[in-house]
């Protein structure tokens, strides 16, 4: 959750690296016979550029049986999964990527979103409130554990307790902090999306995260017409690809409405 754009940590990009210098189609036809690890992965990476995830599981599921104690593996597995709507799954995949890899647990924002969709709010909440001691300037980790927390303890106790944010510069992020806190409106917030006329796509960027927060906002105070109205804007399939959207945080929203529509089956064999 460092940046706008979530870069996976370094360590990973490894792989990425390895590729980047590659048009899609040859990315794609990494030797299909060589069953390394590392060109598994490579084009697992490769199918996950190219938002081809069903292809990327392959890959992915391919490298594990190699070997299964490469924790970078279970991390992008467990990515893919969530964005296949395959809940569970992606929980138990991080899960391993963390038990392979303890130090890194403080960073794993994609876990804490994943236990939220899985309905493992207390672990969710954990998870967020670890990785405020690795980024505490983070509007969106500060409402992930609020979003946890509400279904146990509801949205007046969890507004008490957010975990304090002083200055995320992401426009609009500090007035999203503000509403969800009680302090702003969601007018509050489109209109700070609007700030210092931005040009159009960035103003596009801006309203995505304007949208998902509000969408998620509206529901969890009971507003389900607003919050479906504000979740469909966000997952807009135009903003696929966006510069200033992260891919991740689009299929989130994508996520999200299909769990609004009743058509997120959260179980571990989908």
């Amino acid at each position: 959750m460092k940046s706008t754009l979530r870069i996976p940590f370094v360590s990973l990009l490894v792989f990425a690296t390895a590729i980047c210098v590659l048009v899609p189609n040859q990315q794609r036809a990494i030797a299909a016979e060589d069953d390394s690890f590392e060109a598994a992965m490579q084009r697992a990476v490769a199918h996950v550029r190219a938002r081809e995830f069903k292809g990327a599981i392959e890959d992915l599921d391919a490298a594990i049986k190699h070997d299964a104690e490469q924790a970078v593996a279970y991390y992008y597995r467990g990515r893919v999964r969530f964005q296949l709507g395959r809940i569970k799954e992606s929980v138990a995949d991080f899960d391993k990527y963390v038990s392979l890899k303890p130090s890194i647990e403080s960073r794993q924002w994609e876990r804490g979103i994943a236990m939220y969709y899985a309905d493992q709010f207390k672990r969710g909440a954990d998870q967020f409130e670890l990785y405020q001691t690795f980024h505490d300037n983070d509007v969106e980790n500060s409402v992930w554990r609020f979003l946890c927390m509400t279904p146990d303890v509801g949205v007046k106790k969890s507004r008490e307790v957010m975990l304090p944010i002083k200055n995320d510069p992401r426009i609009p992020m500090m007035k999203i902090f503000e509403m969800y806190r009680g302090t702003a409106t969601p007018q509050d917030v489109l209109n700070d999306a609007k700030r210092g006329d931005p040009s159009e796509e960035t103003l596009k960027g801006r309203l995505f995260y304007a949208h998902l927060y509000l969408g998620l906002f509206y529901e969890v105070t009971g507003k389900e017409k607003e919050a479906s109205k504000y979740i469909k804007l966000a997952a807009d399939k135009s903003l696929a690809g966006h510069p200033g959207i992260n891919s991740y945080m689009w299929d989130v929203a994508r996520i999200h409405e299909m769990k609004m529509n009743g058509k997120l089956k959260v179980s571990k064999d989908k």
